[in-house]
């Protein structure tokens, strides 16, 4: 499954761990990514959306 927001395009980031020595590791930040059934021109779909973009009703859930 793709870790990407099909609504905002919000998809992983990458950076650095930085230990209290100062130590540098590579992370990544994923993003809270549900696979939910909406409403797209009339008929129900199943998309992968964020978290975000469900909590501000970017969306119409399909019953």
């Amino acid at each position: 499954m793709a870790k990407v927001c099909e609504v905002c395009g919000k998809a992983k980031t990458t950076g650095y761990k930085i230990s209290h020595s100062n130590i540098k590791t590579k992370r990544k930040w994923r993003p809270n990514i549900q696979r939910i059934k909406v409403m797209i021109n009339g008929s129900p779909r199943k998309i992968n959306v964020c978290s975000r973009c469900i909590k501000a009703n970017k969306i119409q859930k399909a019953v």
